[in-house]
């Protein structure tokens, strides 16, 4: 999917606001709303995706499907069921191949010179916080503060208020974050429905004196920002559109309400589906994928690319389907298709061995090729079961690696899948089964080589699958401990830590637990030590590891823990390694809500600066 670059600022967006009742404003370079253009930048070899003939085609794709998910209530037909989705029999975990030594090694780093803990190196993430040499930035309820982090203590130097970055403040719905390049940062904010966003570039060639270059307001949520390099990468959902829909009453029979709806249905226009500047689309036609596939959720996804320097100028490219769940490696996007929800009449029990199951039981997957602000198509395909979320893929040397969950296609168990890319499909090239029967993967780290995987039901196994040869994976070795690591983090070649909960023999949790594993020999993987921490208590890194930091010339992890999951109050773990043993310090730096916004940042001076709500300072090791 070759792309074109489109000029998104909101003047244009403005001087074209007249046309977009049609749905569809065309672009620079764009083909009209009547035909292709003369030489499409699209060239789709696979079947599973395909592209509109015009704008009208685009359209009709998106109004056949809607009509069938509309009914007399509106889209699915009626209230939410709640489904029961307890776990199955006892777990019967796979033996261990091989008692020899193993060359794989843990040895992929995830530092970060911005400060945050990312998932690849070299894809920075959005966080709240960010760092550049002496230059410490941090995004606090809308306001952008700058601080000089040089001297004894940290010096504030401006502030700068930035709208829409305050974030909607709903469970699961992060607040605004940036990302810093070029002594510029551009911040991502959430409207106060939901459903839009606002990305603001700022220019800090002043830190005391920031000035706002350039804001733009989507219509739609923006679920992840990336930074390759200088190009600044936004992933932007849009689901069903907001519709005035009638429901049936006294006087309105369901008959009468489906038709009234499904008629507001066909009335949409592409402003509808796809994401907006001031009513004006942001992505060419040209430029959406279709894929056949019916039963992915009803949507766009679409992926925006430009460099703060030029913050105006955009490429974008998007598939029509709504999903949260995508993956950056340094240099493609997959992006992973959901399913469509269950309907209130669908079933009321859709468990595949006592986990729901998605529909089809395949996951599709799609790749987009990065280069410079271009994201091109280059391959999809399937893999059977479900991808739970990011740190569920990983791509190197040109092997696709995931740890997929249950569905209908594969019964009760856990995978690790590698795909290939073959012309322009992805297809399977090796797998490992039966990681953990009837249990639910936690957490996956993958090395070069390597995929650590943890799953748990009563007990927390541990499973090391070597990925050398893609084609032929193999289970190394495994262990069992009870409790389970929701998030691994590499220590050096031959230690792992683990952020998890302890748990009781028979699966009850206790509270939050840090294990220190030894990984030398990954035929026999060895638990050396453990941190079990207060009754009820959370690791905060097992939802967001942007919450751990690691300094590896002091041996010391420095994470977030907080009293129960309301966060009402959090400390800084220190813990220091030593000789295979984990010492612990507590300190109570937090909170409240606040919680969820601490960071440790490393910075250049070798100190390290403590973000709290109210504060930033250094932090004493």
């Amino acid at each position: 999917m070759g792309l074109r670059r489109i000029g998104t600022s909101v003047a244009a967006a403005t001087s074209l606001a007249a046309a977009a009742g049609v749905g569809y404003v065309v672009g620079t370079g764009s083909g009209s709303e009547d035909g292709p253009p003369a030489d499409p930048p699209i060239v789709l070899a696979n079947a599973d995706l395909t592209t509109p003939g015009s704008c009208d085609d685009l359209l009709d794709s998106y109004v056949d499907r809607a009509l069938e998910e509309v009914g007399p209530y509106g889209w699915g037909g009626g209230p939410i069921v709640m489904f029961d989705a307890q776990a199955g029999s006892e777990a019967s975990a796979p033996t261990a191949s091989g008692s020899m030594r193993s060359s794989v090694k843990t040895s992929r780093s995830v530092s970060n010179e911005s400060g945050t803990n990312v998932q690849e190196v070299g894809v920075d993430e959005s966080d709240v916080v960010k760092v550049a040499g002496s230059l410490l930035l941090r995004l606090r309820e809308g306001v952008l503060v700058a601080y000089d982090v040089s001297g004894d203590r940290p010096t504030e130097l401006s502030s700068t208020p930035i709208d829409d970055a305050r974030g909607n403040g709903w469970p699961g719905e992060p607040g605004g974050e940036l990302v810093l390049v070029d002594g510029r940062a551009v911040v991502i904010g959430t409207s106060d429905d939901g459903l839009g966003s606002t990305i603001t570039t700022v220019d800090l060639a002043d830190p005391t004196a920031p000035s706002i270059v350039d804001t733009t307001t989507l219509r739609g949520r923006a679920s992840a920002m990336r930074l390759h390099g200088d190009v600044v990468r936004v992933v932007v959902q849009n689901g069903l559109p907001e519709l005035d829909f009638s429901v049936p009453g006294s006087k309105l029979g369901e008959l009468t309400a489906r038709m009234r709806n499904r008629a507001l249905v066909r009335a949409t226009t592409l402003a509808d589906w796809l994401p907006t500047v001031d009513g004006r689309p942001v992505v060419d036609c040209a430029d959406v994928a279709v894929p056949d596939d019916e039963e992915l959720a009803l949507g766009t996804t679409t992926v925006l690319a430009f460099d703060p320097a030029a913050p105006a100028e955009r490429t974008s490219t998007a598939v029509a389907t709504d999903s949260a769940t995508s993956y950056f490696s340094t240099d493609r996007f997959y992006l992973v298709g959901g399913g469509t929800a269950w309907g209130w009449n669908d079933c009321w029990d859709c468990r595949v061995g006592g986990v729901l199951g998605a529909p089809g039981g395949t996951t599709p997957i799609f790749a987009f090729a990065l280069d410079g602000l271009d994201a091109t198509y280059v391959a999809s395909g399937e893999v059977e079961g479900t991808v739970a979320d990011r740190w569920s893929m990983d791509a190197v040397g040109g092997s696709l690696r995931l740890a997929v969950g249950p569905s209908s296609e594969t019964g009760n168990v856990n995978s690790v899948v590698t795909l290939r890319e073959d012309g322009s499909t992805l297809v399977e090239d090796g797998r490992v089964d039966d990681l953990g029967v009837d249990e639910q993967i936690k957490s996956v780290r993958w090395f070069d080589d390597l995929a650590i995987v943890v799953t748990f039901r009563q007990t927390d196994p541990l499973y090391a699958v070597d990925l050398t040869v893609p084609s032929d994976p193999r289970l190394l070795g495994e262990l069992k401990i009870p409790g389970f690591s929701e998030y691994l983090h590499p220590l050096g070649e031959h230690r792992l830590l683990g952020m998890g909960q302890d748990a009781t023999l028979d699966g009850m949790t206790r509270g939050a637990q840090a294990a220190l594993f030894d990984v030398t020999d990954l035929t026999n993987p060895r638990q050396l030590d453990v941190v079990r921490y207060d009754k009820d208590t959370v690791a905060a890194a097992s939802t967001d590891p942007r919450q751990l930091t690691w300094l590896p010339e002091q041996r010391v992890v420095l994470t977030v823990v907080s009293q129960g999951w309301s966060g009402t109050t959090g400390w800084v773990s220190v813990l220091s390694l030593d000789d295979g043993r984990m010492s612990n310090r507590m300190v109570e730096v937090e909170h409240g809500t606040d919680v969820a916004d601490v960071r440790l940042v490393p910075l250049a001076s070798g100190k390290v600066a403590l973000v709290t709500g109210e504060d930033v300072q250094f932090f004493p090791l």
